[in-house]
């Protein structure tokens, strides 16, 4: 049975270049195995993005 954990990162939008540095970090993530499988994005106040990424876990003996 495959097995998942979890991981949620917090990108302020207060400078500009926020944006360079969320794909600097998710590249970093992706290349750990993280995927991302949703990002919350809000306006308000400038708070900026939420992203939850998600790895499937190794488990020693399991089987597929």
């Amino acid at each position: 049975m495959k097995t998942f954990e979890y991981d949620i990162l917090s990108f302020p939008m207060t400078r500009k270049t926020s944006l360079a540095d969320m794909q600097a970090s998710l590249n970093a993530k992706g290349a750990e195995g993280w995927e991302v499988v949703s990002i919350s994005s809000s306006e308000f106040a400038n708070v900026g993005h939420t992203v939850f990424l998600k790895r499937e876990t190794t488990t020693i003996g399991a089987t597929a």
